[in-house]
């Protein structure tokens, strides 16, 4: 199944129990704008290369659009649009004034060097510098990308517009970025982790936690939930699986791959089993926190976590979703679960607005705010409707930008 067919099918669930009419489902479904362009670039060795760019905006009706670039070989015009209409929900579901957009190009950043990155970033800005801005179009970090590329962005797209930091988030904190950006997507799956475990009756301390991925997202998740007394026993990186069934030293693991560029591999303190492995380990808590589509019809089976938060985009296959809600494995969904990056991504927004920097003590806990709010809204959607977590928050989501269309006119959508 491709990625947009898959938010498709997630979305006509929820349009499904709010009984709305299928005109009004292909108004709310399609992009606003789908921009390809070419990418040339001029490598170190003086020859020319051209890569394939993109930027999807899929809905305008609560406020500007918002959503990352990615720098990945996988990146299609078909991901870029599941991920644009997955931005909208996002943002309506934690309730931030923004609509959805997503970007990226189809390059493997690792072979590219520094110059040649900061080359093509600024090449893409010159062809999309006309279709983003701080009232229209807010990029920000995705995979592959984080602040250097943001500031690169940030100063070319100025060159044609002139002074506006607001233009793009994810910004270096020098660079008029917000202190906590680079924890919070991590952190927020650490707070909805806390907040699911108090709604069923659970304690940290006798939750066993697996996290798939060790990167920005999945390293600061279990740093989180490390210190909030939940029992890290796995992680994996692209190296590996790293397991350990009385708990994992976090502070340890993090400190190793500070010190070795980014990567566990060679890491000691723990058994050491095939990345793949993760996923299918005896645990309660299961953290996807790496690439989408992980959990299949083929693997699902084998799921043995009692939980699962989606720290990933679209991780859980619908085929395979519904085989976790018939086993009753409850799934938080990532429309709701990693929305800590746009959040304080907002933050950062708002802070550039009002010429204003915020304390670290601040941000977090107006993330906290946030994402908890979210949380029992989608809760008590979820049971009111008797209805998963996921569509319970697809429902809430739909039903904002719904509305926020009707009182605009539908004659100018």
């Amino acid at each position: 199944m491709k990625a947009f067919a898959a938010t498709e099918l997630y979305f006509n669930e929820a349009a499904d129990h709010l009984q709305l009419p299928q005109w009004l489902r292909v108004l709310l479904l399609a992009p606003k704008r789908e921009v390809q362009v070419q990418v040339p670039l001029e490598m170190d060795d003086g020859s020319i290369q051209t890569f394939v760019g993109y930027r999807v905006q899929h809905d305008n009706s609560r406020g500007p659009m918002k959503g990352g670039l990615r720098y990945h070989p996988s990146v299609d015009l078909d991901e870029v649009r599941a991920l644009a209409s997955l931005m909208t929900w996002k943002t309506a579901v934690v309730d931030l004034p923004y609509g959805g957009a997503k970007g990226g190009i189809a390059v493997d950043p690792k072979k590219l060097s520094r110059k040649e990155l900061e080359r093509l970033t600024r090449s893409f800005v010159d062809q999309i510098h006309d279709i983003i801005g701080p009232d229209t179009d807010i990029p920000a970090p995705d995979m592959g990308t984080g602040f250097a590329e943001m500031a690169w962005i940030r100063n070319q797209w100025e060159k044609y517009h002139g002074f506006n930091p607001a233009v793009i988030t994810g910004k270096p904190v020098e660079e008029y970025g917000a202190k906590g950006r680079e924890e919070a997507t991590g952190r927020g799956v650490g707070i909805m982790a806390t907040k699911l475990l108090k709604r069923i009756g659970r304690k940290p301390e006798n939750c066993r936690v697996a996290i798939q991925g060790f990167g920005n997202v999945g390293s600061h998740a279990a740093k989180y939930l490390h210190e909030s007394a939940f029992v890290v026993i796995a992680v994996s990186d692209v190296s590996g699986a790293y397991y350990n069934p009385e708990g994992l030293n976090i502070p340890d693991m993090l400190r190793h791959s500070l010190n070795n560029r980014g990567s566990l591999e060679g890491y000691q303190g723990a058994q050491k089993l095939p990345a793949d492995d993760l996923l299918l380990l005896d645990c309660d808590l299961l953290v996807p926190a790496a690439l989408g589509g992980v959990i299949t019809e083929e693997n699902v089976s084998k799921i043995k976590a009692k939980l699962i938060i989606e720290g990933a985009n679209g991780p859980i296959w619908p085929e395979a979703d519904k085989v976790l809600n018939d086993r009753r494995i409850m799934v938080l969904p990532d429309i709701l679960a990693n929305a800590g990056g746009v959040t304080v991504s907002y933050f950062e927004w708002v802070q550039n607005r009002q010429h204003y920097r915020w304390s670290l003590d601040r941000v977090r806990q107006e993330l906290d705010h946030t994402l908890s709010e979210a949380f029992e809204q989608v809760w008590q959607e979820s049971i009111k409707s008797q209805v998963s977590l996921r569509t319970a928050a697809f429902m809430l989501a739909i039903r904002r930008v719904h509305r926020a269309t009707e009182l605009a006119g539908f004659a100018n959508s």
